[in-house]
């Protein structure tokens, strides 16, 4: 078929108006309370084209108007703000030993979550068990009237970066699985954007898009759980997540810390995982997988072995997150994951190592802000929420 210049025309021209409406809609996401005239201002475009990608996303129901504000010179504008009442974004997780899922809206708060123990089990079990959680929460009163823009879904493993595809989840023994098509059988009726990611990504994408202020220029997440892997985003209005060619960037469970030490469960020896993880401290003191570890642990400190196993996992941690620094230099630290929950006795030498060691390179003093998510259930849930946010706002759509 021959294109002609006023197809080209046409089709610039709805790319632009695609364009300028993610803008001023990232915009006021990044800074609730805008005016139509803060936005031309900032964004550098004509009141015209404002107004009218405004008034399209009024009728669209992205964004609300609020009261008229004073104006230093010329008219008083209205306050913009995400409609929060007419859009879901659903999040949702499979992590080693239970499901998680959340409704969100566009802000990122929460409208309902549910989660679910489960032991570890086959990926068609698991699709379907997660299937059935997923209807739990759509079915939730407040979801009723919303539109749904789509679901984003996190596990245990690298995602291969070019398509949908679990790679290996070595804690769960999965290899090569393409979820979200186990889930589609179960789930037809889930309109919007689908996608897959790994968890720790995910979780630290939505620990950075989220955040409307104060918003750091990078950001490392650090899942400490089951297993240990973390997630690496650069700021902008659609931070990018360092995946890698084969979407191995952030497995540091498997960097390691021991040669010729422990097998771990990828099969090389010594990896982190081997010295602070939720497995590992399973197998030196006992704890079955039917049992909850953190409870387990929590309950029996006073016993020798107990407080020395979760001390030299603490340091095996420290060393964990200097060596991180020290490689990728983030603005920013967030620690998540199951073993938190542990609190001081886990905590307590991993910062010590850390603080102590962190500006030896530098010869300064000022500290790296690090901070620590005491429950961090629904965490990559909700950043899997995030991205389908991100991709709906920024893709071709």
């Amino acid at each position: 078929m021959t294109i002609t210049s006023n197809q080209h025309q046409a089709g610039d021209l709805h790319f632009l108006k695609r364009l300028n409406r993610s803008a001023i809609l990232e915009m006021v996401r990044r800074n609730p309370g805008m005016t139509r005239a803060d936005i031309a201002t900032r964004a550098q475009l004509t009141k015209a084209t404002v107004g009218g990608g405004v008034q399209t996303l009024l009728k669209q129901g992205w964004l609300v108007e609020g009261d008229l504000l004073k104006s230093s010179g010329g008219r008083p504008g209205r306050a913009l703000h995400l409609n929060e009442h007419r859009h879901v974004l659903l999040g949702a997780e499979v992590s080693v030993h239970g499901l998680q899922v959340v409704a969100c809206t566009l802000s990122g708060t929460t409208i309902h979550q549910r989660h679910v123990r489960m032991e570890p089990t086959a990926p068609e079990t698991a699709a379907q068990a997660l299937a059935d959680l997923i209807r739990e929460v759509i079915d939730h009163p407040e979801l009723n009237d919303r539109q749904c823009l789509g679901l984003g879904v996190a596990l245990p493993g690298p995602i291969a970066p070019d398509r949908p595809l679990l790679r290996l989840a070595p804690n769960l023994g999965w290899r090569d699985v393409r979820f979200l098509d186990l889930l589609r059988e179960s789930l037809p009726g889930i309109a919007g954007l689908w996608l897959l990611d790994n968890e720790a990504k995910a979780a630290a994408f939505g620990e950075l898009y989220f955040r409307t202020d104060k918003t750091p220029e990078s950001l490392l997440y650090v899942s400490a759980g089951t297993g240990i892997g973390s997630g690496i985003v650069g700021g902008g209005h659609w931070p990018a997540v360092t995946r890698g060619i084969h979407g191995l960037a952030g497995e540091i469970g498997h960097t390691v810390l021991q040669p010729g030490g422990l097998y771990c469960h990828c099969g090389n020896r010594g990896c982190a995982e081997t010295l602070v993880s939720g497995w590992a401290l399973r197998a030196a003191l006992g704890v079955g997988e039917e049992e909850d570890l953190v409870t387990n642990l929590l309950g029996r400190l006073e016993a020798p072995e107990v407080d020395l196993a979760i001390r030299r996992a603490g340091e095996a941690l420290g060393t964990l997150l200097l060596n991180l620094y020290h490689t990728l230099d983030p603005a920013e630290i967030v620690l998540g994951g199951s073993l938190t929950r542990l609190g001081p006795p886990l905590l307590t030498p991993a910062l010590d190592y850390f603080t102590a060691n962190q500006n030896r390179l530098l010869g300064a003093t000022q500290r790296l802000p690090l901070r620590i998510i005491e429950d961090s259930t629904f965490t990559a849930a909700r950043g899997a929420a995030a991205e389908v946010l991100a991709n709906t706002i920024h893709g071709p759509a």
